[in-house]
């Protein structure tokens, strides 16, 4: 059966005709039938006649057998329609405005031309500048931690920074280059493999984006003019062009956008092989995006509504039975959900086992995920398993980064609540963290060999006495420090002996009353019995009088949040035996969840550093403001990272066009206008592809405008990917519609020059503004002298 082809319109095929504008009188050459069936299989379909020469059936894209032979027809062999007795004949075909493409020159040469052209572009100068550049040196010093197995914090998933370590190592780093800033010289480092990894990754988004227009558009045209938008766009040079993460999300956010295409495309053939490698690899690629970064979730919600769009299509289709129906719903589960969550949970699993020396992430964690890192001072410690009276303990708060409850002999000062003994959070291990649990009506000592253990449980009214000050822990209804209307926590009393204020209800989330308190694995939470308020860390850090650590509170607000929760990490009692703490170590899926909810809780909290340049969702589309990617002086290398201004103006000019465009081909259709069939493929292309890729744009562009973490220039480049892609299919659209107003020749003309013009302002754009990206050097371009000064067209660029 052969697959029906969509074309696209050219001059010869936009008749006007009113009386070939019904299926009983298509345009020439056309066959009738009803697509709809056609493609359900209730009818063997013809293919449609394409026009014009860039219109590609499937064969030709994918280099397939030719059709039986029959008269030339746009790039397909077509049988002519069956002419019953006594019925005039029809007029032939107008010529065609050139020949059809063969596919071998007319779809592999281009793309092997634009994959050139894209990684010669992002290879040049790779090596320059020799020094670290803006997010080097994060994502570097981690490809070096993975190297050297050195556990560490980020807040994106892994799966980026794996790839950067592995390349890294497989070119012969050694992981020993520091990163400690921008400017810092790599000297005698192999940094070459890392960003050579990269910019493979970023040279590859030109033929994916290529070929997603090419399936979609069926337009050779439109996908070139796609492809030349990235190739001359200095903002995609840049950011593919050194160690980051973007250019790995980009590529597999691409990569599952063309295995989406591409399985739709094998809708005909369901269950056939193309059509399951296509649906596994989008599944595949899903499981990349959101393993490079969080927002790959986005991609993830454009295959998720492509998916239902297409189950709901098959659930009209009756000719298919409940079953076929079934194990449509079942592959689609299996390929594009279990799939991408078996391949994210591999990714941590190797990350965890990567990453099992102790460093600078351990804080970040709680005390049992710290317990599973060598060279941590929890690792394959013995401890006592449950709490007891009379117990030596510390405190660790669960908030990311949170420190141990801490005291020491500094008072507050005069006007800061009450003048008593300072209650902090501690970031280090110190003698000053130790406390000891006592109950709250008795000062027993339960160390005493005649005592006999007694277990602290869920429910206690216990009281905890600092060790090297022998003081309470103690809140009242004065103001906290630095946050309003908190109360103040302070040490009180001499020798344990102090007031109803010291004691406080210890209490697990989720357990029983009367049940046991475990040692890392319990999670506290500390309830003042005279105010009710609860024990937690607002995370502000004191002023110098409280040493810069970091304020206690107790507060009135009663909520589930880390803030206010501890678990107990150091725990001494000689009456009780001690176990591992391999024994509480947490599972993999704990600490799965632990390290998604540290991830989380990181990138909510991000806040801009000093003097760093910020920007917000609206400046991206209209490439308000760049980024300095290296140098600041006359002296020094620069680079900065800016979209080729005419090619992002011209991205932002086509999505109200597209917009006004299918506004109006929409109202035309369902006002009943009788549309040629040429104009109704056109159409199609126009609302149905054009409609994803949009869809695509949306869904990787609002979504920023509601974040309220801190946000960068380059996050917008994702969405710029999808208004490049639409960007071809609009043009390619606008000009055939305005091609078939004109005759065939005059047509052919506006086409070509169109096109053409396109894309000689694109390439001398790229001519003009190429210095961003491969580096500048001498003046400014605030001053007149500079070469760069007349191409300074907004006040906010500051290359």
């Amino acid at each position: 059966t052969l697959r029906r082809v969509r074309s696209v319109a050219f001059p010869t095929c936009l008749s006007l005709d009113p009386a070939s504008s019904r299926g009983d009188a298509l345009a020439p050459g056309a066959e009738n039938y009803n697509s709809h069936d056609a493609l359900r299989g209730n009818q063997t379909p013809l293919p449609a006649m394409p026009y014009g020469a860039d219109s590609l059936s499937l064969d030709a894209v994918r280099g397939g057998a030719r059709l039986p032979s029959g008269p030339r027809c746009g790039g397909l062999r077509q049988r002519r329609p069956r002419r019953p007795a006594g019925e005039p004949s029809r007029p032939s075909p107008p010529p065609r405005a050139w020949a059809p493409l063969e596919a071998p020159v007319g779809v592999w040469a281009p793309l092997a031309s634009i994959t050139l052209l894209s990684f010669a572009s992002r290879f040049y100068r790779l090596s320059e500048p020799p020094h670290v550049c803006w997010d080097e040196t994060h994502f570097g010093k981690m490809g070096s931690y993975y190297i050297n197995r050195t556990f560490f914090f980020d807040v994106h998933p892994p799966l980026g920074k794996m790839l950067i370590g592995l390349a890294g190592y497989l070119s012969g780093y050694n992981g020993t280059f520091p990163f400690q800033k921008p400017g810092d010289r790599y000297g005698h480092h192999n940094y070459i493999g890392m960003r050579g990894f990269c910019a493979f990754l970023g040279s590859c988004l030109v033929p994916f984006a290529y070929l997603i227009v090419l399936e979609l558009s069926k337009s050779l045209s439109a996908a070139l003019l796609a492809a030349s938008i990235l190739i001359f766009d200095t903002g995609c040079i840049t950011l593919s062009q050194y160690i980051l993460l973007d250019p790995i999300l980009m590529f597999f956010l691409m990569g599952a956008v063309l295995s989406m295409v591409k399985y739709n495309s094998c809708a005909v053939r369901p269950f056939s092989a193309p059509w399951w490698f296509w649906l596994s690899l989008t599944g595949v690629n899903l499981a990349g995006a959101i393993g490079v970064k969080f927002v790959g979730l986005f991609v993830v919600l454009l295959v998720g509504l492509n998916t239902v769009y297409d189950l709901w299509e098959l659930l009209g289709d009756l000719s298919l039975s409940l079953v076929t129906l079934g194990k449509h719903l079942l592959a689609r589960v299996f390929c594009l959900i279990l799939l991408p969550l078996v391949l994210y949970t591999a990714q941590f699993a190797v990350h965890f086992a990567v990453l099992n020396k102790s460093g600078p992430g351990d804080g970040f964690f709680s005390s049992a995920f710290q317990s599973r890192l060598i060279g941590n001072n929890l690792h394959n410690v013995s401890v006592p398993e449950h709490l007891a009276y009379g117990s030596v303990i510390t405190m660790k708060n669960l908030r990311m980064a949170g420190g141990y409850l801490h005291s020491h002999w500094h008072l507050y000062p005069e006007g800061v609540g009450a003048r008593q003994q300072q209650v902090t959070a501690y970031l280090h291990k110190d003698l000053n963290n130790l406390w000891v649990i006592k109950k709250h009506d008795s000062n027993t000592d339960h160390l005493d060999p005649s005592c006999s253990v007694e277990f602290v449980r869920h429910g206690d009214v216990i009281r905890l006495e600092h060790k090297e000050t022998s003081r309470n822990l103690h809140s009242h209804q004065h103001e906290a420090p630095m946050t309003r209307k908190h109360f103040q926590v302070t040490g009180y009393g001499i020798n344990g002996t102090g007031d109803a204020n010291d004691f406080w209800r210890i209490e697990v989330v989720g357990r029983k009353s009367g049940k046991r308190i475990k040692v890392l694995r319990s999670q506290i939470r500390l309830t003042h019995l005279a105010t009710g308020c609860i024990l937690g860390s607002s995370g502000k850090t004191l002023p110098k009088w409280g040493w810069e650590q970091v304020e206690v509170t107790c507060t009135p607000y009663v909520k589930e949040t880390p803030n206010a929760l501890w678990n107990v990490e150091d725990h001494i009692n000689p009456k009780l035996p001690n176990i591992s703490l391999d024994v509480l170590k947490p599972s993999f899926p704990e600490i799965l969840l632990e390290s998604h909810m540290v991830m989380i809780r990181g990138n909510s909290g991000l806040k801009p550093k000093e003097n760093e340049v910020t920007s917000k969702p609206w400046h991206w589309p209209i490439n308000y403001q760049g980024l300095r990617f290296s140098g600041v002086n006359e002296t020094d290398y620069r680079v900065y990272l800016l979209g080729n201004p005419v090619v992002w103006w011209l991205n932002l000019v086509t999505i109200g066009l597209y917009l006004l465009m299918a506004t109006c081909t929409i109202v035309a259709i369902k006002r009943g206008a009788q549309l040629t069939v040429c104009v109704s493929e056109l159409s199609e292309v126009l609302l149905h592809s054009g409609g994803k890729i949009m869809l695509g744009w949306l869904l990787h562009y609002l979504p920023f405008f509601m974040m309220g973490r801190v946000l960068y220039f380059h996050h917008y480049f994702p969405a710029m990917l999808f208004s490049s892609m639409l960007t071809g299919i609009t043009w390619d659209t606008l000009l055939k519609f305005c091609a078939g107003c004109l005759s065939c020749s005059m047509g052919k003309r506006v086409y070509t020059y169109g096109m053409l013009a396109l894309m000689l302002l694109i390439v001398y754009s790229f001519y003009l503004f190429h210095p961003l990206s491969y580096g500048m050097v001498g003046p400014m371009a605030s001053d007149p002298n500079s070469p760069m000064a007349g191409l300074r067209w907004l006040e906010s660029w500051e290359f």
